[in-house]
Parts: structure tokens; sequence; C-alpha cells
């Protein structure tokens, strides 16, 4: 990570152990949704392992993204861990880019308030 900025990736793997290389994968595709967003605190990547009725391993990506405003989760499921880091790290940039499509929005169109005249008039 830049020692520029405070962004802070934790990756974490459920009944799977953690190699460096994955680590750096998951670090070079994160590096993107920062990119895009700067006002990221922080991300918390889980890899979870599945060898239970699937024929082959079944991996889970489980991406929580720690922003100023609501908090953003996403998971996604493939049959390699590579190909669900991927995927992940493509749903929460597309979250990220609605997130702030929709903020651009209500940024540039303000809604006028409709005050009722009903208001009482002060006591002299």
């Amino acid at each position: 990570m830049n020692s520029q900025n405070q962004h802070e990736l934790i990756v974490s793997g459920i009944h799977l152990d953690l190699t460096p290389s994955l680590k750096t994968f998951v670090r070079e595709k994160a590096e993107r949704l920062f990119r895009h967003e700067e006002r990221i605190v922080r991300i918390r990547v889980e890899l979870e392992c599945d060898r239970g009725a699937a024929v082959g391993a079944q991996f889970k990506a489980k991406g929580h993204i720690v922003i100023h405003g609501p908090d953003m989760n996403a998971t996604v499921q493939a049959d390699e861990c590579h190909k669900a880091v991927a995927m992940l790290i493509d749903k929460l940039d597309r979250m990220l880019q609605r997130r702030h499509q929709l903020q651009r929005v209500k940024r540039n169109h303000p809604h006028a308030v409709d005050l009722d005249a009903g208001i009482p008039k002060a006591v002299a």
C-alpha cells in the first residue's frame, strides 16, 4: 500500500490458507477501488473455501467496504478463488460507481421543500 494514503486492506481466509501470491492478487485488484473512491476507510475481503457436498471446491468471496456514509457489502461464489476475487472487486466497483452517480444527481438536483401556510406567527 502507498504510505501517502490512509486506506486499509484486510484479507482473511476461512477454511483456506492464504498464499502470498493470493494476498498480492487481492491487493492489486483492490487498488482499483481505492483509486476510484478516495473516501474509503477500509476494505475487508474474506475468502472462504467450501469443500462440502459439491464435487469440487466452491469458493466464496465476501467484501465489506467501510466508507464515509453507509457501509457496502457484497458476496460472490465461483469455482476458482482468483475468479471469485475478480468478480467480487468488479461487483464492489459497480456498487461504488452507482453510489457516486446517485450522490452526484442528488447534489446537482436538489429538491425544493414546500412549507405549509400553517406556520404559526411569532407572538409580539
